[in-house]
């Protein structure tokens, strides 16, 4: 018997040794990354480039799009405007297009060109691509291109109301989607079953918001740890935590926009991220970012369940990010706030440059990535001290967030997706 343990344990390290020296890596099969976070495990990625340097290729999109790609094996999924049309198109890591299918007819842009309908990022459970567009439009197809079902949630549920565009980016986990729909016609949370698009559960979420603050961008979320896991949402005020298994809420914070002082037009963009034992909600319009406990119950506001509360500050549009005991918040026109994720203490606030930054940050291998929209890409140390390692341009209109996987940085810009890092064949 211990002849037994002993040779699977030395079975198991060779494989793993195996693993480690093949370059395995996880899949980016989401918006945020393999933990919906923002981080990257990878510890070969580039850090210097430019529209040629460490430019393994370029290939042109048919169109603009804010939505950020994802990558499986040796395919990248990626959504985007054609003209009048909104097409899912299938992408080989060599830089090839594989495929293209029509989504939507009928493209509209707001805030000028900075969103249209292809603002919702795809995801992929590693057989099957699920997207959703601003048109209401929500669809699954295989990795040949081949359609499994299609329905639309604004017909399903009501005509979306909205300053701008509707653009939250569905959560796969397991065998449902989650999506948030907020609005001044609807407040909802559904689970659908991802094989069939069929409705699981409907929450109807309540919220005294008003105006324009009756308005979300953001995407839901994936609470996990040991004990509990649940899906947060945030919008209309507020932020919740919702049972995965018939939507019910667990518990509500507000403060995010005092009645005090209201502000009608605080629609909320930037959506929360999690690591164990902390959920970070930014807001808007320079407003408060809260640091929670997620094992609260009911109304957790200026409660024991508030770990910490920075009084404004808050990124407007990109997603926090949390790393080895420290939040990165970077906000709007590029400045970097770095805090302690124990007690929400400042330790900088640096201006990075004076751009317009849409993208959320991503961090790989001790580094960063703050992506600003005229398509400057500054490289940031990690840690307690502020340092930019490397500014590098492509110079081409970014909204979309970078994703890294198996040693390359994809960037996706409004005329092109691009793949950097050596150019030497892997």
């Amino acid at each position: 018997m211990q002849r037994y343990i002993v040779s699977n344990a030395l079975v198991f390290l060779f494989v793993f040794l195996i693993l480690i020296s093949s370059g395995f890596t996880e899949n980016w099969h989401q918006w945020r990354g393999p933990n919906n976070d923002g981080i990257s495990q990878e510890t070969d990625v580039p850090i210097q480039w430019s529209q040629t340097e460490n430019v393994r290729w370029r290939l042109p999109l048919p169109g603009e799009a804010a939505s950020t790609p994802i990558v499986w094996g040796d395919k990248i999924f990626l959504t985007s405007a054609d003209g009048r049309e909104l097409v899912l198109m299938c992408v080989s890591t060599k830089g090839e297009e594989l495929w293209k299918r029509t989504l939507a007819q009928g493209n509209r842009t707001a805030r000028g060109d900075e969103v249209n309908f292809a603002a919702p990022s795809p995801t992929t459970d590693g057989k099957h691509v699920w997207t959703f567009l601003g048109t209401g439009d929500l669809a699954c197809y295989d990795f040949e291109g081949n359609q499994v079902w299609k329905t639309n949630l604004e017909g399903r549920y009501g005509k979306f109301n909205l300053y701008f565009i509707m653009s939250t980016t569905p959560l796969l986990y397991k065998d449902r989607l989650y999506i948030s729909l907020i609005h001044s016609n609807a407040w909802l949370v559904l689970a659908l079953d991802k094989m069939t698009g069929e409705e699981v559960w409907k929450h109807e979420r309540e919220s005294d918001a008003r105006r324009e603050s009756e308005q979300a961008y953001t995407s839901p979320i994936l609470y996990r740890d040991a004990e509990r896991e649940f899906l947060v949402v945030h919008g209309a005020d507020y932020v919740t935590a919702h049972n995965l298994e018939n939507g019910n809420e667990i518990w509500r914070c507000g403060g995010l926009n005092p009645l005090e002082n209201y502000n009608g037009s605080f629609r909320l963009v930037a959506s929360p991220v999690a690591k164990e034992g902390l959920i970070v909600v930014p807001s808007a319009k320079n407003g408060p970012v809260l640091g929670l406990d997620p094992s609260g119950t009911g109304n957790i506001t200026d409660t024991e369940w508030q770990i910490w509360k920075l009084q404004d500050g808050t990124p407007d549009v990109p997603s926090p990010l949390i790393h080895d005991g420290l939040v990165y918040l970077c906000r709007e026109r590029g400045t970097l706030i770095c805090l302690d994720a124990k007690t929400g203490e400042e330790l900088y606030e640096k201006r990075i440059n004076r751009q317009l930054h849409r993208s959320s940050p991503v961090y790989a291998n001790g580094y960063i990535y703050l992506t600003a929209r005229n398509g400057i890409v500054n490289v940031v140390k990690a840690g307690r001290e502020f340092e930019i390692v490397a500014t590098n341009s492509i110079g081409e209109t970014v909204a979309a967030s970078p994703v890294i996987q198996d040693g390359t940085l994809y960037l996706r810009s409004y005329d092109a997706l691009y793949a950097i890092g050596e150019k030497s064949e892997k």
